[in-house]
């Protein structure tokens, strides 16, 4: 069970609950964006007031197993994005975590007081560009991603070599070969 500071309780149990996100998108170079007012600074990294967060999905729960993506937008002004995009980011880290805002108004970026709400890698990056703003949408896998992937394996030597060069278990699987083998009671 996850356990939270005192303060964060305080926050949780109250009418009154706010928070910002802190973005971390792990492609060619490392970004770290935030939903607060400043920049701040968590776990050593600098996360950008001003680095272009658009828009970003809240955290959903569901009780159902679904494939619904999680979905982050930046503004790319100077083309930043879409050149991390032509040097391919399928498949690179995004992490999105949560910290709750104290009575004041503050981040409360303890160890204890900041949640992980996603953790997955990009999946469908595009830019959009309607002529009055230019978007990097980056679309997230789901967690349920991998219920969708189908992995081919070859019944053949060649197949099993690029798994291991030292099972010979596929050796002879095309070959003619006749072995005898004495079935049932000895």
């Amino acid at each position: 069970m996850r356990t939270f500071s005192s303060a964060v309780q305080t926050v949780l149990d109250s009418d009154n609950i706010n928070f910002i996100y802190l973005i971390t998108l792990e492609f060619n170079s490392t970004y770290h964006f935030t939903s607060y007012n400043t920049d701040i600074t968590y776990s050593g990294n600098t996360y950008l007031s001003d680095g272009g967060l658009y828009e970003f999905d809240t955290p959903k729960f569901s009780s159902v197993v679904d494939r619904e993506a999680y979905k982050v937008v930046i503004t790319d002004l100077l083309d930043e994005m879409a050149a991390e995009f032509e040097l391919n980011v399928v498949g690179k880290g995004v992490d999105v975590k949560v910290a709750l805002l104290d009575s004041n108004g503050y981040p409360m970026l303890g160890t204890n007081d900041v949640l992980s709400i996603y953790k997955g890698y990009v999946d469908a990056p595009r830019i959009t560009n309607d002529f009055e703003q230019k978007l990097a949408v980056i679309e997230c896998t789901s967690p349920m991603s991998d219920l969708d992937t189908t992995r081919s394996f070859f019944t053949s030597k060649d197949g099993m070599d690029q798994v291991s060069s030292s099972d010979t278990s596929f050796d002879e699987i095309f070959e003619n070969k006749e072995i005898s083998l004495k079935w049932g009671k000895v």
